[in-house]
């Protein structure tokens, strides 16, 4: 088994490129322990100590560390963390049961078509930089998104909703006027 390590755009965040043999679930961002309780995986890597954030994408781990923590000292911890867990458990994320709640409100057509252009043309670059951009809404001419993984916290995020993505979307709706991130 080989982990690659890949820089992202965040200084705090490094992705740890798995294969997708190991993630039966993706799009999972675990903000705190108390959230990281919900997989074994993210419980146990927790536990060491300087990991602020987790997110785990289609075949990568983002794993966002504490400030006060440099990568010489957590990121071989993570790789042999991961390597170990793999070892043991032949899985990293299962499945989770997924509870039946509220649907989604149903969506207009302007903000199925902006989600659409989201997903193909935003999230795939946003992932290959260990993070993950999901479309929430579009009211009165603002689209909201919510960052995860690497893009929390990025010093280039902003310039990203601002500069790729807000002019992007206005390129290709007149009705889109802002992008903010919730």
């Amino acid at each position: 088994m080989n982990i690659e390590t890949v820089l992202t755009p965040n200084p705090e965040t490094l992705k740890f490129m798995v294969d997708k043999a190991y993630i039966f679930q993706s799009g999972i961002e675990i903000k705190n322990e108390k959230e990281a309780k919900k997989f074994k995986f993210t419980k146990d890597c927790f536990q060491l100590k300087g990991i602020k954030r987790i997110f785990i994408g289609e075949n990568f781990i983002a794993i966002t560390k504490e400030k006060n923590i440099t990568w010489n000292y957590l990121k071989t911890k993570v790789l042999t963390f991961t390597l170990d867990f793999i070892s043991l458990n032949k899985i990293l994320i299962e499945k989770e049961i997924i509870k039946k709640g509220k649907k989604k409100d149903r969506k207009n057509k302007i903000s199925m078509e902006i989600e659409k252009i989201i997903d193909e043309k935003v999230r795939p670059a946003v992932a290959r930089d260990g993070g993950d951009i999901i479309f929430e809404s579009f009211d009165k001419g603002i689209v909201y998104l919510t960052l995860k993984g690497a893009c929390v916290g990025c010093p280039s995020s902003t310039a990203t909703l601002k500069q790729g993505i807000e002019n992007l979307l206005m390129h290709y709706f007149s009705e889109v006027k802002e992008v903010r991130s919730l």
